[in-house]
């Protein structure tokens, strides 16, 4: 998937800066697509020269003024026509702490049980973030009455799979911390 699709996808909320743009990828579709600030703002520009987007000049007092970018006609036609291609292959995991994990028995377990207890504390951060979003998206509505009366349903689901998806590592992590810990005391004892 090109970086394009994703930008498209967030611009289905609205026009939106690329500040706000960042902020939407940190909060919503990170938990599938990560991207820096300049990698955002590169494809921005790429994009309004290919007519998908197209931006507008908000002056702002006492502020640098601010780019407001849209789709365009061209861009919603683009997100339709990604829509209907075939799907990929699921995207393998490539995660530094699982060969860590991997090589805990020959390296330093308690350095391997930081970094799991790091990744633990990550995920449940990132949880608490995203059952806020679930919460604003709901608006006091139950999950079925969202899904019968919201305009989008895309990016509940998209936060629902997030969701499910760091719930995992919490509970893969807190396994694999059991798990350690037994081992190292009895590798003391």
């Amino acid at each position: 998937m090109a970086l394009r699709n994703a930008v498209m996808a967030a611009l289905l909320e609205g026009e939106a800066s690329g500040y706000d743009l960042a902020k939407a990828f940190d909060a919503s579709v990170a938990n599938f697509w990560t991207v820096t600030p300049q990698q955002l703002y590169k494809e921005l520009e790429r994009m309004q020269g290919e007519g998908l987007i197209v931006a507008r000049v908000v002056e702002q007092e006492r502020r640098p003024n601010k780019r407001l970018f849209s789709l365009t006609p061209a861009g919603h036609e683009a997100v339709r026509a990604y829509v209907a291609e075939p799907s990929g292959k699921p995207t393998a995991i490539r995660d530094e702490l699982l060969v860590k994990v991997q090589c805990a028995d020959a390296g330093d377990m308690a350095a391997v049980m930081a970094a799991v207890t790091e990744r633990v504390e990550w995920a449940t951060a990132k949880l608490a973030r995203y059952e806020r979003l679930r919460e604003r998206l709901l608006d006091g509505r139950t999950e079925d009455e969202y899904f019968a009366r919201a305009e989008r349903v895309g990016p509940y689901l998209t936060l629902l799979r997030g969701m499910s998806f760091e719930r995992e590592n919490v509970e893969w992590g807190r396994l694999a911390l059991r798990r350690l810990e037994g081992r190292l005391a009895a590798a003391r004892a």
